[in-house]
């Protein structure tokens, strides 16, 4: 290979890695906007077929697209009348060049169904990731809580209501 072959294929690595990056962090968000707006379709698209979703106590670990559709239609989603998350500190781990570790901090706030007060839920989200076909997606997620406390005398309001 001639030095142009080798700066060429460097450049090439370097940008596919910047492009999965990217398509990485979306998977991030697409899991918030997907589960706080009630988004099935959204939500089930960043997960393999074979995935595995282990949320943890209280909630359980889940296999696979039908276990994820346990999760968001019997288990989550009655619960809460309300979620809004917020992930920060995503670091990426390449492990090969189709496959990588992600770790993100996540605040949740939000109601339980059939109540008016604020809850918060501080955690941790551990991802392996695999590209297939030229496709990111989330193979598992494992999630560490932290709290998952009331606030008392806290109402979500929207603006202009009491």
């Amino acid at each position: 290979m001639t030095d142009a072959q080798q700066i060429i294929a460097q450049l090439q690595a370097r940008v596919s890695e910047l492009e999965s990056r990217s398509a990485i962090r979306d998977l991030v968000s697409d899991y918030c906007h997907g589960f706080d707006k009630r988004d099935y379709e959204r939500f089930l698209s960043i997960w393999w077929s074979d995935c595995l979703w282990d949320i943890g106590p209280p909630f359980g670990c889940f296999e696979g697209h039908e276990g994820i559709h346990r999760a968001i239609y019997e288990v989550l989603w009655p619960a809460w009348q309300e979620s809004h998350h917020l992930t920060t500190n995503l670091r990426i781990t390449f492990t090969a060049p189709d496959s990588a570790m992600a770790v993100c901090d996540v605040d949740c706030v939000g109601t339980l169904a059939g109540e008016d007060v604020c809850q918060i839920v501080g955690a941790t989200y551990r991802d392996t990731l695999q590209c297939r076909g030229g496709l990111w997606k989330i193979q598992e997620r494992k999630v560490q809580i932290h709290y998952f406390n009331p606030v008392p005398g806290t109402t979500l309001v929207a603006p202009g209501g009491t």
